[in-house]
Order: structure tokens, then C-alpha cells, then sequence
């Protein structure tokens, strides 16, 4: 007889080298993390979280956007083979599309996605160099909740991080991957464990939303 948590079900998906997926899965190898890699889906066949999801016997899925005669039936396919993993969670981790209205109705609430600033401050594709020309102090890393906008949805977590004199956009960058990848690791498995809430822009971790089915 265990007392550890139910374990959720996770999907991954990944477009690079997969630092953040591996973070989630060396938590997860604590039994009451809560919540467990099912499957990875990547967008690109050279995408490192590949070769990570076979070093731990993962199914993985290739869904290339130049497969596809537009991008309403990639946005069709990534919604299907999504639900193939009959997710609980889904988490982007450097995934570098955005998600479509197929995704979205299918698992909105549910989708988790980071970024690399303090969130609403920054958003975009270059948060990290955008807080450096706007003089910025303090920047850091946001977890939230996907929506139809970007970087829009619902924060979930943040972490601050100081801003050096002489940081360049690389070292600050790294130095915000390296606390991202333990704020998403740890945001997810509460999220698993104890469930959550989203009310107007407020998300409150600790209430088991519908969402979220209790495992046998």
C-alpha cells in the first residue's frame, strides 16, 4: 500500500535539445512526484528531446509543419497526435510553434508553457534580449497556462532573476534556462499532485480542477 500521489499522465512537446523534459523526468523518478512522461511529439527529426525519449523507452512523434499543405492540417495533426497519449497534462518545453484552435479546444487548461522573462513584462520571441535594452534589474522565467494569445495565458509561477552589469544575452539566458528548468520541473509535478484552479488571470494550485481524472 503507497501513499504517493496518482501519476498524471504528461505529454512533451519539444522542438531542441530537451534540458527541460529531462529536468521533469529526473523529478518524476521520484515516485511521489505525481506526474509521468507518456509520450514526445517534436516538430523537427533532428530535435534532441528525441534521442532523450529513447534513452527512457518513451514513444515519440514527428509532426513536421512541411509535411503538411497548410498549417490548418498541421494544426489538425499535432490536435490528433496529442490526444493519441491521452494526456492529463501537456507541456511545451522549447517547443517553437505556437498552438492552434484544434490544440486549444481539445486541451485548453491544461497546455503548460514557459518563458524566459517576467511575465507580463517582455513577452515575445526575444525576452531575454528585449529586458536588456530596456534596462531591466531584475528579469526571470514564467510558467503558465497556453492560450490563443502569445505568452497572454495565465501565470502559474515565476522566478526572479538579477540582471549583472555585464551580462550579454547569452550568459543572462543560460542563467535563466538554468532556473527555468527546476521551476517547470517543480510547477508540475504540484500541478499533478495537488491540482489546480484558474479564476479571470489567478491560477491557485491546490484545487483539483475537472479537468484532471483519478488513475486506478
Amino acid at each position: 500500500m503507497t501513499n504517493a500521489p496518482r501519476s498524471r499522465r504528461v505529454v512533451v512537446l519539444a522542438s531542441g535539445a530537451g534540458s527541460t523534459m529531462r529536468a521533469v523526468l529526473d523529478a518524476a523518478r521520484d515516485e511521489s512526484y505525481g506526474a509521468r512522461v507518456v509520450g514526445v511529439i517534436t516538430d523537427k527529426d533532428d530535435a534532441g528531446a528525441l534521442a532523450i525519449a529513447h534513452e527512457h523507452a518513451l514513444p515519440t512523434a514527428v509532426v513536421r509543419l512541411a509535411d503538411f499543405e497548410s498549417r490548418a492540417l498541421w494544426d489538425q495533426a499535432i490536435a490528433r497526435t496529442i490526444a493519441t497519449f491521452d494526456p492529463d497534462l501537456v507541456l511545451l518545453a522549447g517547443f517553437m510553434r505556437l498552438l492552434g484552435e484544434p490544440t486549444l479546444d481539445r486541451f485548453g487548461g491544461r497546455i503548460i508553457n514557459t518563458h524566459p522573462a517576467l511575465l507580463p513584462a517582455y513577452p515575445g520571441a526575444h525576452g531575454v534580449r528585449d529586458a536588456l535594452a530596456g534596462g531591466a534589474k531584475v528579469t526571470g522565467c514564467t510558467v503558465m497556462l497556453v492560450d490563443a494569445g502569445v505568452d497572454t495565458g495565465p501565470i502559474v509561477a515565476q522566478a526572479a532573476i538579477e540582471v549583472l552589469d555585464d551580462d550579454t544575452e547569452a550568459t543572462l539566458h543560460e542563467r535563466i534556462k538554468d532556473v527555468e528548468r527546476g521551476l517547470v520541473a517543480r510547477t508540475l509535478g504540484r500541478m499533478a499532485r495537488d491540482g489546480w484552479t484558474v479564476t479571470g488571470r489567478s491560477v491557485r494550485i491546490g484545487a483539483a480542477p475537472s479537468t484532471i481524472r483519478e488513475e486506478p
